[in-house]
């Protein structure tokens, strides 16, 4: 599906009339705190139509879902089974409502964990044990969730009877009926560059010699994958774009893989000069090679993937990779830049994303504890983001063609769900309000809701509403909490004018009788 990304000009007149019509969408009551900040906008508004294409890519069910360590499972929803955490269950639903939640279990900790086997030494590089209540708590979470899981095993420990003998536990522990897949490893490529483990003198022991190379990954694969069980295989879970280059030459390979799984963070923190467009920052993060850059890296291979009979995944993304950086992974801007760059991902045809987050990540969407036998959360800016994506893209809804949809750091994208209600959405990045100027093509002239996502700046960490309601300093329930702040925005000339603060976020509900073409 194309995207038409072009300047519109038009008499300077006219936009001066839609300036004086953007009170309409500033005017409305609410609550004081999530009143917009409008502050000075450009001069003349951003046009935008919206497109009926009937070419336009659908957003899958299972496209927005989470990825955990090992060592989350239990952190999260707790370690009794009969009692998952409630407020973690909560947020997770919020943000894939009337669908199964994908989630992925491995990152780092799928090379560090093992399933204890009688008469096998523990590997040195393995730090963390499956146990009979870790598999008892997934199964119960996996229900709870009607999740399906991408469960990955131990590939950097090089011993196929090791993974083997995992992949058997956690078939019976938690049923293949909940398992989507089963990962070997995770960022392979990167085996021969960190180390596994380090002895007691302080030496680096890496998992594969320097000489490790795609072929020496398909010879381990082909290796691992003919002793384990008859479930789907995802991989190859690459982090690097060089051996990412290499896909199609691994597909051929590896016949057992239906799932492919890739792994980006746009911004790097080690082994980063400070002057890098990769180093993190705030600016580097609501860049446009952030997202825009980001999704398209991904785009051949998203057309690679289906011609091979396979889907493909990005089942580990976040802000910052290799350190934390909670200066910029825990400001408003990842609440921005993921909403954007979930939107990007889908244009490009990837499948499903998977946001990964854990205890102590720089980027932890929250922070799960108990206070005095109560569950509660402290959720971070991102996680705001991400749930207003899931009500902007709601499942089985599909894209929509925008013509003069990305102007500067303002982004604009359309949806239309099968009932025939039309979202758009505006993303504005920058650092001053925006006019935008909307009109739906075969659209009734209905009067729109209007959302939006504040914060005071896009270096703040707190003071996050999503159409007026937060989950404050902490939350014990998992849900927004105050009164709403929604207003109503009338069509004038068949347009939509809504002002967009700079570093925030708008979404307009247009709802519709079904036209048959969703």
């Amino acid at each position: 599906m194309l995207f038409v990304r072009r300047r519109v000009l038009l008499p300077v007149a006219a936009g001066l009339a839609l300036l004086l019509l953007t009170c309409l969408t500033g005017c409305g009551s609410g609550s004081p705190h999530a009143r917009p900040r409008m502050g000075p906008s450009l001069a003349k508004p951003t046009f935008v139509t919206v497109l009926n294409s009937p070419a336009a890519r659908r957003v899958p069910f299972g496209f927005l879902g989470l990825s955990l360590e090992y060592r989350a499972v239990e952190a999260y929803a707790g370690t009794d089974p009969s009692a998952i955490d409630p407020v973690f269950e909560q947020l997770v639903r919020n943000l894939v409502p009337g669908q199964a939640l994908v989630l992925r279990i491995g990152g780092d900790s799928a090379d560090r964990t093992w399933w204890p086997v009688p008469g096998l030494v523990r590997p040195t590089g393995v730090k963390f044990d499956i146990t009979d209540r870790w598999l008892r708590v997934t199964r119960a979470l996996a229900h709870a969730l009607r999740a399906r899981l991408i469960l990955g095993l131990n590939f950097e420990a090089d011993d196929p009877t090791l993974a083997s003998a995992e992949a058997g536990a956690l078939l019976e522990g938690i049923g293949p009926g909940a398992i989507r897949a089963l990962e070997l490893g995770n960022e392979p490529d990167l085996y021969a560059t960190f180390p596994w483990y380090r002895l007691s003198d302080g030496r680096h022991v890496t998992g594969r010699p320097p000489s490790y190379d795609m072929a020496g990954l398909i010879e381990d694969f082909t290796r691992f994958a003919a002793t384990l069980p008859a479930t789907l295989l995802a991989g190859p879970s690459l982090g690097a774009p060089g051996w990412t280059r290499e896909l199609g030459r691994f597909l051929a390979a590896e016949p057992r893989v239906g799932l492919v799984t890739l792994h980006r963070y746009p911004l790097q923190l080690c082994y980063t000069p400070h002057d890098a467009a990769r180093y993190p920052t705030v600016d580097h993060l609501l860049s446009p090679a952030a997202s825009i850059g980001l999704a398209d890296s991904f785009a051949r291979y998203a057309v690679l993937a289906p011609g091979r009979g396979h889907s493909l995944r990005i089942d580990e993304l976040n802000t910052v990779s290799c350190g934390a950086d909670p200066a910029v992974s825990q400001t408003f801007a990842s609440a921005l830049w993921a909403l954007d760059t979930l939107f990007e991902m889908a244009r490009v045809g990837i499948h499903g994303v998977n946001v990964h987050t854990f205890p102590g990540a720089g980027y932890e969407l929250f922070r799960i504890s108990r206070w005095r036998g109560r569950w509660q959360a402290v959720v971070g800016p991102e996680y705001y983001g991400l749930m207003l994506f899931a009500r902007a893209a709601p499942a089985g809804s599909r894209l929509l063609d925008v013509q003069n949809g990305a102007s500067g750091a303002l982004r604009v994208w359309a949806t239309q769900s099968g009932t025939g209600t039309v979202r758009v959405l505006a993303v504005n990045a920058g650092a001053r309000a925006r006019v935008v100027s909307v009109r739906v093509a075969g659209a009734q002239p209905v009067r729109a809701r209007l959302e939006r996502l504040l914060a005071p700046g896009v270096r703040s960490s707190s003071g996050v509403t999503l159409a007026g309601q937060s989950f404050g300093p902490r939350t014990f329930t998992g849900r927004l909490a105050g009164r709403p702040d929604v207003s109503m925005v009338a069509a004038t000339g068949g347009r939509y004018v809504v002002t967009v603060p700079a570093g925030s976020a708008a979404l307009l509900v247009l709802a519709q009788p079904a036209t048959g073409a969703a």
